[in-house]
């Protein structure tokens, strides 16, 4: 149907019993030093003139289809089955809101029931929700929880500061005006010890990343126990395709673990829309933000599922809300249940044992170039920090010459880190394309 409800006889009667011959007329009443300036548009084209123009500017973009990418921090290029979004293109889904009427929505529950499950299964948590915009969102919404579940008497957080900078920005900015105190993310002291040095009587939160921002990966047992024994919530954000081999949080006492589901099917698009995922412990069910989906019966017996809890300010009294979040990102929440389900527990041990091998062949090549070594010490899960000979900007702007897009430049976030690239590498990086950029790395060193 066409989104035109008025005909020009309608528009001409409306304007005859307003009194006035045009629709401009009623801009009159405007003083024009508050109008909308005329737009200056060039003349009009054709369909075919238009989209070729469009074309040539989309290639002059840098894409996955045609350059190696070695840039992650937080977003990375993994294979994305087929079938993802064909389910995603499915008009019940493609256009479903919130399911508030369950006798017409038993498919969306169902697939956001299935969703939760997954991801319990997959952090081995009790209960998750679906879902928060991002994971520097969802991170946001733990501290949230954790303040509430103190009701007030601790107002202290400790983040580590290997967690991802975007997402400690967005806990800041949530915190302003909140008299919370953040410590923590001003050092690059990572460790359990070093951060159970900082837990104190006040603190309602300590919050971690796994594998953290720099790819290492740290057994996070005793400052759960630490954390415990002060009586405050531990927090673990993860990058959810690492648990196809890695230990699952909720086995070493994770209260609350969050993450990016960018990774689980979720293509790139220039930053999103992405996917944050949210799971907590029971005990904490009525603190947690957001929806969540249960499985009941029916007045027959039947198996059903409804909104279970919704404890958002627009479905609630307003003082007892625990978020004003408005919305979850449904469509892409049922496209990381789709990438599991494709995949399976086996597929996506699979697909993490190979980011991580080539992710260790990668570091071996590159930390023997002359110039170049690898930081630091300890396993990493696929991702790794290079020290480079010269700044990261200039390396990666001659890296583009070799149709290779190169890491993240960590003197932007850390200024201890200057000259240091953080290097991803996934399941799509071929051999010969690590052994391209070892070589283009090694001819830019000094050039």
């Amino acid at each position: 149907m066409a989104y035109l409800p008025h005909t020009e006889t309608e528009r001409a009667s409306m304007l005859e019993a307003i009194g006035v011959p045009r629709i401009e007329d009623l801009f009159d009443a405007v003083p024009s030093a508050h109008r909308f300036p005329d737009l200056d548009l060039p003349e009009a084209v054709s369909e075919i003139e238009i989209l070729s123009e469009l074309q040539a500017m989309s290639e002059a973009n840098v894409d996955m289809q045609h350059f190696a990418c070695f840039l992650g921090a937080g977003a990375y290029h993994h294979f994305i089955p087929s079938v993802v979004d064909h389910i995603l293109r499915r008009n019940e889904f493609y256009t479903a809101y919130t399911p508030y009427q369950p006798e017409i929505s038993q498919g969306t529950l169902q697939a956001v029931f299935e969703y939760q499950s997954l991801v319990c299964h997959l952090t081995g948590m009790e209960v998750s929700n679906a879902s928060h915009y991002d994971g520097a969102t969802a991170l946001a919404e733990a501290v949230i929880l954790a303040l509430n579940h103190h009701r007030g008497a601790r107002r202290e957080v400790v983040l580590s500061p290997a967690i991802h900078p975007h997402f400690r920005e967005v806990v800041r900015t949530y915190m302003q005006g909140l008299d919370v105190s953040l410590r923590g993310d001003d050092t690059l002291a990572n460790d359990s010890a070093a951060l159970s040095r900082m837990i104190g009587p006040a603190t309602a939160l300590v919050a971690v990343q796994y594998p953290d921002f720099l790819g290492r990966i740290e057994d996070f047992t005793s400052l759960a126990e630490s954390v415990h024994a002060a009586g405050a919530l531990l927090c673990v954000v993860v990058n959810p395709l690492a648990l196809g081999m890695l230990r699952p949080p909720g086995e070493f006492g994770a209260d609350v673990v969050v993450g990016e589901g960018q990774s689980l099917g979720i293509p790139l698009s220039f930053g999103g829309p992405y996917l944050g995922i949210f799971t907590t412990k029971n005990e904490f069910v009525r603190k947690m933000a957001g929806r969540l989906v249960g499985e009941t019966v029916d007045s027959r017996g039947q198996r059903g599922y409804v909104l279970t809890l919704t404890p958002r300010e627009q479905h609630i009294r307003r003082e007892k809300a625990t978020s004003n979040i408005c919305t979850n990102q449904g469509l892409m929440a049922l496209a990381a249940a789709v990438y599991l389900s494709e995949m399976g527990k086996h597929g996506l041990r699979r697909v993490a044992e190979l980011c991580y091998h080539k992710a260790h062949y990668a570091a071996d090549a590159l930390g023997a170039i002359p110039g170049y070594r690898r930081w630091g010490e300890g396993p990493f899960f696929h991702e790794f920090v290079l020290a480079c000979p010269r700044p990261v900007s200039e390396i990666n702007e001659r890296l583009l010459e070799y149709e290779i897009l190169g890491g993240f430049d960590l003197g932007s976030v850390y200024p201890d880190l200057q000259d240091h690239m953080l290097v991803a590498v996934t399941e799509l990086n071929t051999k010969e394309e690590i052994d391209d950029l070892a070589s283009a790395l090694k001819e830019v060193a000094h050039a």
